[in-house]
């Protein structure tokens, strides 16, 4: 992928016939999706998300319109959507039931991080597991929204045109989200 060519660019050479330009989105957004779905339905699940989610956004690209949103807004829409029906589908199962922190031949853990040492490696490891279990102790919705702005450093407008919620309703929805943690973390 060329690091100067937008999203925009990327998908209207797509558009125009270079069906192999996809791949420059789904390397560009693969961890962010994936990091995103895992956090709301476990690791053991997220592998299986992120590929429907880029199947649906490949069939689905011819559609986009950059007027609307930005690819990215309307990529993780996908994710949000189809993990909510994902949720829906195995509604008798808890949030806690989903999450599989455990399982070694995860998607995440086979993504080599050649930049840390192996002790910092640990404690990222370490955090991370911290992080999750903190986060699956909120609502679903404060989760999204506390991802969305923090891991994949959203604005409160653009969670709102992926959530399908008024800006107020973000706004609110994130302070209850830090109050609970607050609680949780006490």
């Amino acid at each position: 992928m060329l690091p100067n060519k937008t999203d925009e660019e990327i998908i209207e050479s797509f558009n125009a016939g270079n069906q192999e330009d996809f791949k420059d989105l789904v390397e560009k957004y693969t961890s962010h999706i994936y990091n995103f779905t895992a956090r709301l339905v476990g690791r053991g699940n997220a592998d299986d998300m992120v590929q429907e989610v880029f199947i649906k956004a490949w069939r689905n690209l011819k559609n986009f319109d950059s007027r609307k949103a930005s690819f990215k807004t309307w990529i993780f829409t996908i994710a949000k959507n189809t993990t909510t029906d994902f949720l829906r589908k195995k509604k008798s199962l808890n949030f806690s039931d989903l999450e599989n922190h455990n399982e070694e031949d995860s998607f995440i853990e086979k993504i080599p991080d050649e930049d840390l040492l192996p002790i910092e490696s640990m404690q990222k490891l370490e955090d991370k597991e911290v992080l999750d279990n903190v986060l699956n102790k909120l609502r679903p919705s404060y989760r999204q929204v506390l991802i969305l702005h923090y891991q994949e450093e959203m604005t409160f407008d653009e969670i709102g045109k992926i959530l399908k919620k008024p800006l107020n309703t973000v706004k609110s929805e994130h302070r209850r989200a830090i109050i609970e943690l607050r609680k949780i973390l006490d």
